[in-house]
């Protein structure tokens, strides 16, 4: 049994997508006119007793049904788990559902590194896959957290990215220097590399200031109590390196200063600055860097202790479409909205970079002949565009989502404005009810490249 989706606007360089979004709904609406629909919860446990639940309809897992069932549970549940973290997944209401998960979610399976990151890397313990009965379903248990805001005393605030560190000096909440210094962590092997940089970014900011009275930091990856549990910085660093010197590396420099200091995802980080600054919640912070970088600010103004790691979450659900080579998985984030999804498009444009050129590099290329006016290059950024406006239209299936903050490298300049205006317009096409609940956010420049630092600032408490 196939899905027919029509799309009421392709992407021109990559008609092959199917929007996530589209596909769900058709399959949703499927179920429902069949007669058979039938109720399973999916549920997403985190330690401590912390659990998020998602309920939906399914067919019945049998003959015809199977391969679709099988296509909309298991990509339901990678993206729950990238946006709201698990090391144990419950599946009330279809035992077969379940085993089935249980046979991609291994060692083994499809979703090895899924299986191994969500469980040992991030959490501590094997990642799990179980069925129950749906009168036997968990409930849902979230917790939420007020952070940052706190704009007293001198201040060193840092953004560590893919393709450079940017450090923030701030007296009393008055920006006083802000800095942007080039890196390359990315396949670095030693940690002493990434230790040393951001030591340098930080006295390069404190410099500017009579003394250092605390130091936030947004970095890409994931980040458990100032602890990075996987993060494509380190990604070059081995397994061994990695636990033991990375693992500690921010607490080992907070020992080095003496001072109180608080790190952050950078996604989280990118929606307290529209949260802050805005003053507006039900906030989802995209950052479309050197990868995609997402974080969320509630309802009530408060994060969550969810991943929000949308590099990975998919959003193409294409047979055969682009793959990241970490993850080894087809159509996430990341091959979109990025300056990888920059340079997979490029070719597709008929812009043949050389093969050692670098992403930072061809996007910097790209930018360069949008400014010229280059067909091809506008192309590029039409496309992300309408990639993104379906894919904002996905999100909020499972976020509460009211405003949308976008920045990073891939959003300036002329090439920027095309993807935003293109994701407005697909979306008050397809999505028009959407399009006039979602407010997009824009900052100015100077904050899109600094922003991110000077919030960080904020993160920590002097009390």
């Amino acid at each position: 049994m196939k899905l027919t989706i029509n799309p009421a606007v392709s992407p021109e360089l990559d008609p092959g997508f199917v929007p996530a979004a589209l596909w769900n709904r058709a399959y949703l609406k499927a179920v429902k006119n069949s007669g058979e629909a039938r109720k399973i919860v999916i549920a997403l446990h985190r330690p401590a007793g912390k659990c998020s639940t998602f309920g939906c309809e399914v067919f019945p897992h049998e003959g015809k049904y199977r391969e679709l069932n099988l296509k909309f549970v298991e990509r339901t549940v990678k993206f729950l788990l990238w946006m709201k973290g698990g090391c144990r997944v419950t599946i009330a209401g279809c035992q077969g559902i379940a085993d089935d998960l249980k046979k991609i979610y291994s060692s083994s399976g499809a979703r090895s590194f899924d299986c191994d990151i969500m469980g040992e890397r991030i959490y501590g313990k094997p990642f799990e896959v179980v069925g129950v009965p749906y009168e036997h379903a968990p409930q849902s248990r979230e917790i939420e957290v007020a952070l940052g805001g706190h704009t007293d005393g001198c201040r060193v605030g840092f953004d560590l990215g893919g393709s450079d560190r940017k450090c923030a000096a701030v007296i009393d909440g008055e920006v006083v220097y802000t800095d942007e210094v080039r890196w390359d962590p990315y396949f670095e092997k030693d940690p002493e590399y990434h230790r040393q940089g951001i030591i340098d970014s930080i006295k390069r900011a404190a410099a500017h200031m009579p003394r250092i009275d605390s130091i936030g930091g947004s970095s890409a990856g994931v980040i458990v109590n100032n602890q990075p549990r996987i993060a494509s910085l380190f990604r070059g660093v081995s397994r061994e390196d990695f636990d033991r010197k990375v693992v500690n590396i921010f607490d080992k420099i907070q020992e080095q200063f003496k001072v109180p200091m608080v790190v952050a995802n950078d996604g989280e980080v990118t929606a307290l600055a529209a949260a802050m600054s805005m003053k507006c919640t039900g906030v989802l912070g995209i950052s479309l860097g050197t990868s995609l970088a997402a974080g969320y600010v509630n309802l009530s103004g408060n994060i969550t202790d969810w991943l929000d790691e949308l590099a990975f979450a998919p959003v193409d659900y294409r047979e055969h479409g682009p793959v990241d080579e970490w993850s080894g998985d087809e159509g996430c984030g990341v091959q979109f909205f990025s300056q990888q999804g920059i340079a997979r498009l490029a070719p597709l444009a008929g812009l043949n970079f050389p093969q050692e050129m670098k992403f930072p590099e061809r996007l910097v290329e790209v930018q360069k002949l949008m400014e010229q006016g280059d067909k091809r290059a506008a192309a590029i950024y039409r496309t992300v565009g309408v990639c993104f406006g379906y894919s904002i239209a996905h999100y909020a299936d499972f976020y509460d989502l009211h405003n949308l903050l976008i920045l990073g490298r891939v959003t300036s300049g002329e090439g920027g404005e095309i993807i935003l205006n293109t994701a407005q317009n697909t979306l008050k096409k397809e999505f028009p009810e959407l399009s006039e609940q979602v407010q997009f956010r824009i900052p100015d420049e100077q904050f899109k490249r600094h922003g991110q630092a000077v919030i960080a600032a904020s993160l920590p408490s002097l009390k």
